[in-house]
């Protein structure tokens, strides 16, 4: 019988080998691929003892009872889809620590007092409908109406694309979950902070909020070999002078908070676009990412100022400072957070807080639960490149805290009541 740890790395191997013939590693939700994952992890859930359901989002959970039929659920997770060619740990380890909890509970004949479920979320991972996170908003009461309406390019809704996967989203406008006391998903940190740090664990203070808005630039196309600089109306002059604000202004507001802050500008498009044409339009996406909700508001007022002196400064209008999405800060539960690092100590791990620059499902969990993560270091930060890779140990030992922590939680009677969740959070 294989080892505790050898039992996990055998469960990630497995999973990251059902891929797309050519395509390492790659299970994109609402695809065969997925559902034969899906299959292969409802035959574990169910070999570990776990009862097997399917909710009304579609999310895979597994059920262990407790030994008081009164006390709300302890609930871990995270997803086992992926992004085209990714990697074999970004979702799966969550989904699959959280069964390795279970047979260690097993192995010991350890019974909780609260029943423990763990959770495989649909379509964590942006798919050809749109919205990321699925299967948690669904779970909390954030995918509406005009999210299940949107359609992929063939024209199938995501409503229609979700029940192929076996959820019922008719079933979507009753009430939002109200039977978890408590929510853990241990993730690979896609970053290089852990291992440039020789850190085995992060203890997550909170999900980023993150911000997008549109930029849009108009001046007039002109002859770039005969029009004077001093006549030009340069669109892409302004869209330049502002992704240098971007950068400038983001680094301050770094420099200046205690807090996590990145900000970029990852699309750029311009018109004409060629070789001997004046840019006569110019596009701009901007995204910012904030551990306080107040910073993602200042720095969107500095940079519509700053937009607005560039296009001034080129000789241009700034026709368009559009808001395209906004999801607020989530901050993890410091309860949950000390049981964490009291776990990771008694291990004898070392533990550093930090902020998670990317979106989880466990950022919509926490509008309905006391929410905390756990970080294990990735090689190098990849993610999302079938290069991603965190070694055996380090999946074993965020394991093990997850273990020794829901231990101690299941014995706090702080978290023996439905009390609700922490502030509200969304995730991109």
């Amino acid at each position: 019988m294989p080892s505790r740890d050898d039992r996990l790395w055998n469960d990630l191997m497995a999973l990251g080998g059902l891929t797309d013939p050519g395509r390492p590693y790659t299970r994109r939700c609402f695809t065969d691929r997925f559902l034969e994952g899906r299959r292969w992890l409802s035959q574990r859930f169910e070999d570990a003892g776990l009862r097997v359901r399917l909710d009304e989002g579609g999310n895979l959970i597994g059920r262990l009872e407790g030994g008081d039929p009164f006390l709300p659920v302890l609930a871990m997770g995270s997803h086992s889809d992926t992004v085209a060619s990714g990697g074999r740990f970004d979702g799966p380890l969550g989904v699959l620590a959280g069964l390795e909890v279970v047979r260690r509970l097993r192995d010991r004949g350890i019974a909780l007092r609260h029943p423990v479920e763990i959770i495989d979320f649909l379509s964590e991972e942006p798919s050809d409908y749109g919205p990321s996170c699925i299967g948690s908003r669904a779970m909390t009461g954030f995918l509406d109406e005009p999210m299940l309406s949107l359609a992929n390019a063939d024209g199938e809704t995501l409503a229609s694309a979700m029940r192929r996967m076996g959820a019922d989203p008719s079933r979507l406008a009753g009430p939002r979950r109200n039977d978890v006391a408590a929510f853990l998903e241990l993730h690979i940190e896609q970053a290089r902070v852990l291992e440039t740090r020789g850190c085995n664990i992060g203890i997550v203070t909170g999900i980023v909020g993150i911000a997008r808005v549109e930029i849009e630039f108009t001046g007039a196309a002109d002859h770039a070999g005969t029009t004077p600089f001093h006549v030009r109306q340069d669109a892409l002059v302004a869209a330049a002078a502002t992704i240098s604000a971007v950068r400038r202004l983001g680094e301050a507001f770094a420099a200046r908070s205690q807090d996590y802050f990145i900000a970029t500008t990852g699309c750029i498009a311009i018109q004409p676009n060629a070789a001997n044409v004046v840019p006569g339009t110019a596009r701009l996406v901007i995204e910012a990412r904030a551990e306080r909700s107040a910073h993602l508001s200042d720095f969107l007022d500095e940079i519509s100022l700053a937009s607005l002196e560039a296009a001034s400064a080129a000789n241009v209008q700034r026709t368009a400072f559009r808001p395209l999405s906004r999801s607020e800060p989530a901050p993890s539960d410091p309860r949950l957070r000390e049981h964490l690092m009291a776990a990771a100590d008694a291990l004898a791990l070392t533990a550093i807080p930090m902020a998670s620059g990317a979106g989880h499902d466990a950022g919509f969990m926490a509008r309905i639960a006391p929410m905390a993560m756990v970080f294990v270091p990735s090689r190098d930060g990849r993610s999302h490149c079938p290069e991603e890779w965190t070694d055996a140990a380090a999946c074993s030992e965020g394991a093990s805290v997850l273990f020794e922590a829901l231990l101690r939680i299941d014995g706090d009677d702080r978290f023996a009541t439905r009390d609700g969740a922490s502030s509200p959070a969304r995730s991109d």
